[in-house]
């Protein structure tokens, strides 16, 4: 599928930063244009009926949700995931009953989860509990509310025991929410099939939509009927056009939009989602890839590197292992950088770790071994 792909660079660079920004789908623009010039500029409002634009975000979820493991109908493209964070965790908090005054989050999550997550404590009157993944199933009880934890640890690559924690979360009687943000287009989640309740996630990493593309969100069925979100935007209401004054939720996964969609950023997703519809793009044959790839791409390390300058971070299990791979380097700033200038494209998390994203629909093994082999003269050069 590497055809399909225009990734960054001057066509001979190794990119390896998919994990923070997807590589742009080579029909894309051609899409865009139409989008442009023909239904806005030609049909101007027309397009929200005629081109689909009103029910596009259902129609975007629809093509995400075999992609996660949900059914029909449980997802819809809208906002940003910072949004859906939100969104989940004051609906969550609804769905069981008030005096369970906990909210568990992930120790180790993204940054703007934790944020979310401590704000929407404070507007629910709930205590924010911070553990570690691992620890979520014993942190959990009586008084949880909702559990937040990411699927993939954005510095790591640890992929988190989903079925596990969800089941530990359900048995103490709370909602299981997660973040597939480094998940999403990378590997099976199975949300439908291991009970999630709530789920969001971004389409600009793993999923190509473009910078800035808005985010989804995963309200399993048996709860749409029951989902409060804090946002009743007009997009979610069951009759929008109505102008009432009264709010009155809509049906089915339309309760999580809120106002009026991104229609350019939401039309590019529409599109990226494309190379899925090939009939060898699954999701298990880009799983079994990543799992190579990021194996040789270790092994590569492991005999090009100077001994002692970098150590893995990312779990050699590939039960444990996301699609990306994190190494430790005490000068990883002046690292990447000269990386960067010879072509070889990561990412930086301070203050010493080096970020390799591999997205199997466009990297391929000579990749993963020039990137490694340029690791190694960098890290020869510049003095530890």
């Amino acid at each position: 599928m590497r055809g399909l792909f225009t990734p960054p660079g001057d066509g001979g660079a190794v990119y390896l930063d998919g994990n923070s920004l997807g590589a742009l789908p080579a029909h894309l623009p051609a899409r865009l244009q139409d989008v442009i010039t023909r239904q806005w500029g030609g049909l101007g409002i027309r397009s929200w009926g005629e081109s689909g634009w009103w029910t596009a975000p259902e129609r975007v979820g629809d093509r995400i949700a075999p992609l996660v493991g949900a059914a029909h109908g449980t997802v819809v493209v809208s906002d940003s995931t910072s949004v859906n964070v939100f969104k989940a965790l004051v609906a969550g908090t609804r769905l069981v009953a008030d005096d369970r005054d906990e909210i568990v989050v992930d120790a180790t999550t993204f940054p703007t989860d934790g944020y979310i997550a401590e704000s929407a404590a404070r507007l629910t009157g709930k205590r924010l509990v911070p553990v570690d993944p691992a620890d979520v199933p014993g942190a959990v009880g009586p008084r949880t509310a909702v559990a937040l934890v990411n699927h993939v640890d954005f510095r790591t690559g640890r992929l988190h025991d989903l079925p596990g924690i969800t089941a530990a979360v359900h048995e103490a009687g709370a909602i299981a929410a997660w973040d597939l943000c480094h998940s999403a287009g990378a590997l099976p989640v199975g949300l439908a099939e291991h009970g999630v309740d709530l789920a969001f996630g971004c389409t600009y990493k793993f999923l190509n939509g473009g910078p800035g593309a808005p985010a989804f969100l995963y309200v399993a069925e048996r709860h749409q009927g029951r989902f409060d979100s804090p946002l009743p935007g007009w997009n979610s209401h069951a009759d929008p056009f109505a102008m009432s004054s009264a709010y009155a939720a809509g049906e089915g996964a339309v309760r999580g939009r809120v106002g009026t969609p991104d229609i350019l950023s939401l039309l590019a997703v529409d599109a990226a989602l494309d190379v899925w519809d090939h009939e060898a793009v699954t999701v298990g044959a880009v799983r079994a890839k990543s799992l190579a790839l990021t194996d040789f791409f270790l092994d590569c390390v492991a005999a090009y590197a100077p001994p002692g300058r970098v150590a893995p971070l990312t779990p050699a299990a590939h039960a444990e292992r996301g699609s990306q791979v994190a190494l430790r380097c005490a000068r990883a700033p002046e690292v990447m950088e000269a990386l960067m200038a010879r072509g070889v494209v990561g990412d930086l998390r301070r203050p010493d770790i080096l970020r390799f994203g591999f997205t199997p629909l466009y990297v391929g093994f000579a990749d993963a071994e020039r990137a490694a082999r340029v690791l190694a003269g960098v890290l020869a050069e510049v003095a530890a």
